[in-house]
């Protein structure tokens, strides 16, 4: 008698919550009608494998080059409300960092009138606070926005080609390694991906509900835009996406298409300003008299640059904006595969995130592109999906500043929701490559723990080879400081120390007390010399004369090399 038909099943029944006993026949029905409980407990592993990798990076790493002036601006926003600081960069991302740090009583000297960079280094460092503490309260707001996201990344899959697919994407997201990486930091790129992943994934939904996700695809959106300025450049394609999802949710309902041509201008601006008064919102949340004085020394604008002014945000975002225009005004040096440069390669950045993204991640999300292409009822899905991943792509890679993959950080999101996408074959092979692809991208990124920074995948010799293809922030962003005093500490107590360090960190805060090897002549440079590996990537003439007559030793964190000087 089964316990369907039983009124008072007897001990010798198997009730519901417990599963058969193998090889009765009604395992898999067991596992089927608890399916939900088995997706729910995967979702709730895979994000605390990667909260725990991100708290962990979180701790051990000191801070990196730019962490310091968002949590410097964070302080001065929560003591004195002031905009002066850092305004290249919205209020949104600095105002989360700081829900952590009032849980602190950060000390700033009121009298401060430094410029940014030295508010960073005089929070952290002149004014006794903790800059461990600190910066891990900084941090942790922004680890708990991750997973938030990928828990969008979950979703999207699923709503896609179901939950499957989303296990494959929220898999791949919570192994990418420079998710984790810049995840971990209290730095805005992820923040700024996530919030547009989420807009998209919210027009997604609106074609069926219009009225709820609308909005909140603008309040998404808002808080993209009030986060990062490049951001800016998802506007016209997302634009693009309301009009697709306000025509779908009308086509069955009013084929008239006039009324539906005007519920689509009405809807696109409706998005637009929600998403405009976030951006207002996170300026008032700072000042509500929004007290700020324009920087000097702006560069003009001219030609489409003209159109800032136009643009109807508070003037400190306009003014933030021209910041960023001086910035792309400027020669940077970059650093790919050995050769040094000046300027900027178009390729670099899909070149970076071939180093940087796992083997498994990359087949798996090249498969699940190909699969949205040319599988009919996916090509809707893929204008949602793949549509704005190339539009921000075609932005970061005119960027003139190659300095990292974080700068389309967005790509491995975006690309976790494509790779679900092969679920959606019918040969169980796909299900089983799938499989496979996935555990050995997992696997890539454990085996990097806890160097996620400086990771790179196998075909280019893992994160100890890193730096020998890429720089900055890629592998060398100044967070081993802390690494470097602890095994100095251990290994070399008595040694003569010099340091060449690219970083925001204060070395003898951490007890190493080095001497500059650049500003000695070179025959007096004997002992360790130390460099970071950004700045043997970049080496000048003298530095590289130094290192050429040093022998490696040591390194740590696969970021900092260490030599040794006869």
């Amino acid at each position: 008698m089964s316990p369907t038909t039983s009124l008072a099943p007897s001990t010798a029944e198997v009730t519901p919550e417990e599963p058969p006993a193998a090889g009765d026949g009604r395992r898999f029905d067991w596992l089927r009608r608890h399916r939900r409980w088995c997706f729910a407990l995967v979702v709730v592993v895979l994000l605390a494998e990667m909260a725990f990798a991100m708290v962990t990076t979180a701790v051990e790493q000191t801070p990196t080059i730019d962490e310091p002036v968002y949590v410097g601006t964070a302080v001065v926003y929560l003591r004195q409300h002031d905009l002066r600081y850092n305004p290249e960069h919205p209020p949104l991302g600095k105002l989360i960092m700081a829900t952590g740090l009032a849980f602190a009583d950060v000390r700033l000297d009121p009298a401060f009138a430094g410029d940014q960079s030295q508010l960073g280094r005089h929070v952290l460092y002149e004014s006794g606070n903790d800059p461990g503490r600190v910066m891990l309260l900084a941090r942790l707001p922004m680890i708990v926005l991750t997973l938030l996201f990928g828990l969008v990344v979950f979703a999207f899959a699923c709503d896609l080609v179901g939950p499957v697919g989303g296990m494959v994407a929220l898999a791949l997201y919570a192994f990418s390694p420079d998710v984790i990486a810049h995840g971990s930091l209290a730095t805005l790129d992820v923040p700024v991906a996530g919030f547009l992943l989420t807009s998209v994934w919210l027009l997604w939904r609106a074609r069926r509900r219009p009225v709820l996700y609308l909005p909140l695809a603008g309040l998404a959106l808002g808080a993209a835009l009030a986060t990062k300025m490049s951001a800016l450049a998802a506007v016209p394609v997302l634009l693009l996406l309301v009009a697709l999802s306000v025509w779908h949710a009308r086509r069955a309902r009013d084929p008239d298409p006039r009324r539906t041509a005007g519920l689509v201008v009405a809807a696109a601006a409706a998005v637009v300003l929600i998403a405009v008064a976030v951006v207002w919102a996170s300026y008032l949340a700072v000042d509500p008299r929004l007290r700020f004085e324009t920087p000097p020394g702006l560069p003009a604008v001219h030609g489409l640059r003209a159109l800032v002014d136009w643009l109807p945000f508070p003037r400190p975002y306009r003014d933030g904006m021209r910041v960023q225009f001086g910035f792309e005004d400027q020669v940077w040096g970059g650093f790919l595969f050995g050769r040094q440069y000046l300027g900027s390669l178009w390729y670099y950045v899909p070149a970076a995130l071939l180093v940087k993204t796992p083997l498994g991640a990359l087949a798996l999300g090249l498969a699940g592109t190909v699969t949205l292409l040319a599988v009919p009822r996916l090509r809707l899905p893929a204008l949602y999906v793949l549509v704005p991943t190339a539009v921000l792509l075609v932005s970061a890679m005119n960027s003139e500043r190659d300095l990292g993959a974080r700068y389309a950080i967005f790509v491995p999101m975006f690309l976790a929701v494509a790779a679900a996408g092969v679920v959606a074959l019918r040969p169980r092979w796909a299900h089983v490559a799938a499989a496979v692809l996935v555990t050995y991208a997992a696997v890539s990124a454990l085996s990097t723990f806890p160097y996620y920074l400086p990771y790179s995948n196998e075909a280019f010799g893992g994160p100890a080879r890193t730096h020998l293809r890429l720089h900055d922030s890629n592998v060398d962003w100044g967070q081993d400081l802390g690494r470097l005093s602890d095994r100095l500490r251990q290994r070399y107590p008595r040694e003569r120390v010099w340091l060449v360090y690219k970083g925001s960190g204060v070395p003898s805060y951490y007890g190493i007390n080095a001497a500059d090897p650049l500003a000695v002549p070179p025959a007096r440079v004997r002992g360790l010399l130390i460099v970071s590996d950004s700045a043997v990537a970049r080496a000048d003439d003298r530095l590289a004369a130094l290192i050429d007559g040093s022998t490696p030793i040591d390194e740590v964190g696969h970021s900092i090399t260490i030599y040794l000087r006869p």
